[in-house]
């Protein structure tokens, strides 16, 4: 699901999900009609949109006091993103209480899925310089994208040259503290692109580097990323687009996965990603989309420096997909075709490869002023599991232009990882047995597009059955530590949910001091069950991870043109883990051409874990600049 440029005005719903701070009063009273949403065969105003979806734009990005894409995804209600470290350097993500293998990633609609484990499927090549916006959308959405997006999907989709020009930034930030060799714990950020644009072509290319000594023992880290982008246009016909990237990750992993024994590990992570795209309008009626993708990881872990208890996987991934949208009298039909070979080389887990087809089908009713529905299916086959049907259906009713009921049921499915398979170490042993994950999904909601107020409420209920989690049976067992964790497909996992936003947005008058004030607030509640067997000596080792209540909120106000205020907090309570609030802030100065700007993260200084026993950083300091050389503005 992409969102044309039309899209990236502050009307839809913002980083709490509600409406985003619009700029002046014209930008406020826009009609929904403009914006369209693009998903992999459909396209339509956002009004026809019947899901719980949020956008945050790249506006939104430039203003919020973070460094990364996981720490702007941290304040999404709904999402729960748990670091192992700043500035991305490792992070799983979960939607709406599901763990972060069931979450599907995509870049510009490539499923960025990793069969070793979905601990990897953030290691991205962009930066945050190279989004345009991002698109989060929650329940199960095998209908749209397949399999693997069990309890949802979020798509960064990347900027397209509109000029030629170059921009450079860079950041620098410490906590004041000191390390173990009296040095003070910093980092730094370097990062430029350029583009190239004649007539319809347009070419961009990026790179960035991310560099800390860390913020504890053993937490230093250093990243490399490269981009590009391409965008080529035949004619009004048909267009090509192309993308690639390469990121190095390398980062010290104290307490990232096996505490307290692995203090002294490391781990290093290289990705490549490469894609070809074409878009063509056969005729009147039918438009053709192919697309070929390949991606390619080579994880390298180390338990205890410099190679004692060493991991290697190497992952090769290819994907081929065929979408169709067919415009007639009576609606839109879509038809997509999709193949899919995976195939790893690991020094624990083995040598291993299957394959997965998709058949696709939907069918969108004609839009009308009040009412529009969609309904349709996947059909899968993959070479370990057989067959499988998730069918899909949403629909939805504008009470006003502006307020809108909506409705969806939904299905999905979730395929082992080879981690979960084949993975044996001191503490856990897989298991080949291992049956795909399955959810059903329902959601209805109510929600306000335009104006100085916007809100929405939804609720939620999901069904996963074969839930994997890792478990010990204790049976006859006086030291439950003896014995390895194993994945099984042990319970059923149902989780009720309710999300609320609502945002206020204001552009004074011109002549005025300030320029506008915008308020938006999100909470999400979660009420997850595990049932089981009631007599099982098993116990679990996830299922008491949810974020059972999760509140978020962002002030932002422009003056005097060029100066913006941004506060944002989050506060999260898990199921069985101390709740804590975190709130950080940025100060910028902005003209078109260059943009100065100070963060303190973490402003209390609050001591927290997001995952397993990584210590989050404490308060934390950073000051940085971006400047655009040649034509255009930021």
């Amino acid at each position: 699901m992409s969102v044309t440029r039309k899209a990236l005005i502050p009307i839809l719903l913002g980083i709490c999900g509600t409406a985003a701070a619009q700029q002046r009063d014209t930008a406020m009273t826009r009609q929904l009609d403009e914006i369209i949403v693009q998903e992999n065969r459909f396209s339509g105003p956002v009004k026809e949109l019947n899901r719980n979806i949020t956008i945050i734009t790249r506006k939104q990005i430039s203003e919020m006091p973070v460094s990364s894409l996981s720490e702007a995804l941290a304040y999404v209600p709904g999402l729960d993103v748990r670091q192992r470290g700043p500035e991305g350097v490792q992070t799983d993500i979960g939607i709406d209480g599901g763990t972060f293998d069931q979450t599907l990633i995509l870049l510009n609609g490539v499923k960025i899925t990793d069969p070793q484990t979905g601990h990897n499927i953030m290691n991205l090549p962009i930066s945050l310089s190279d989004i345009d916006h991002i698109e989060v959308i929650r329940g199960a959405a095998a209908r749209i994208y397949g399999i693997n997006a069990l309890n949802g999907a979020i798509n960064i989709v990347t900027r397209k040259a509109t000029e030629s020009g170059a921009t450079i930034g860079g950041s620098l930030g410490s906590s004041f503290k000191q390390n173990e060799n009296d040095r003070l714990y910093c980092s730094y950020s370097v990062n430029g692109s350029g583009s190239l644009v004649n007539g319809g072509n347009s070419q961009t290319v990026s790179v960035n580097r991310n560099q800390g000594n860390g913020y504890r023992y053993n937490t230093a880290y250093d990243n490399y990323r490269a981009f590009y982008q391409g965008a080529f246009n035949n004619d009004t016909l048909h267009q090509f687009n192309v993308m690639a990237g390469y990121v190095y990750n390398t980062y010290g992993a104290n307490g990232f996965y096996a505490a307290p024994g692995d203090k002294e590990s490391m781990e290093t992570v290289r990705t490549a990603l490469a894609a070809v795209s074409n878009t063509s309008r056969i005729n009147r009626s039918w438009v053709l989309a192919p697309r070929i993708s390949y991606r390619y990881t080579k994880d390298d872990y180390v338990y205890i420096k410099p190679d004692k208890f060493r991991n290697l996987h190497d992952t090769h991934i290819f994907d081929a997909e065929l979408n169709n949208t067919f415009d007639t009298r009576i609606g839109t039909f879509g038809a997509g075709l999709e193949a899919r070979y995976e195939h790893i080389k690991s020094s624990n887990l083995g040598n291993h490869d299957r394959t997965n087809f998709g058949l696709s089908g939907e069918y969108k009713s004609k839009a009308d002023r009040r009412f529009n529905f969609t309904v349709g299916g996947y059909l899968n086959y993959n070479s370990a599991y057989g067959w499988q049907f998730f069918p899909g259906a949403d629909v939805g009713f504008n009470i006003t232009p502006d307020l809108k009921v909506f409705a969806n049921a939904s299905t999905a499915q979730r395929i082992p990882t080879y981690t979960d398979l084949y993975y044996v170490s001191k503490d856990i042993i897989g298991n080949d047995k291992l049956q795909p994950e399955k959810a059903t999904y329902m959601e209805a909601g109510l929600r306000k597009f335009n104006g100085h107020f916007s809100y929405s409420a939804t609720a939620f209920y999901r069904q996963i059955s074969h839930f994997i989690d890792y478990v010990k049976d204790t049976a006859g067992i006086a030291d439950p530590s003896t014995i390895k964790w194993q994945p099984q497909n042990f319970q059923r996992a149902d989780i009720k949910g309710v999300s609320l936003t609502a945002g206020y947005n204001t552009a004074f008058k011109p002549g005025s001091a300030f320029d506008n004030i915008s308020l938006n607030a999100g909470y999400n509640y979660l009420s997850p069950t595990f049932k089981g067997d009631p007599l099982s000596t098993k116990i679990s080792r996830y299922v008491i991870e949810s974020l059972r209540h999760q509140f978020t909120a962002n002030l932002r106000t422009t003056f005097l043109h060029h100066f913006t205020v941004a506060a944002t907090a989050r506060y999260n309570m898990r199921v069985s883990y101390t709740d804590y609030t975190l709130i950080d802030a940025r100060i910028s100065y902005a003209q078109p051409r260059y943009q100065l700007f100070a963060d303190v993260n973490n402003l209390t200084d609050v001591s927290y874990i997001e995952s397993n026993a990584a210590v989050m950083p404490g308060r934390w300091v950073s000051i940085g600049a971006k400047v655009r050389l040649g034509r255009g503005a930021l």
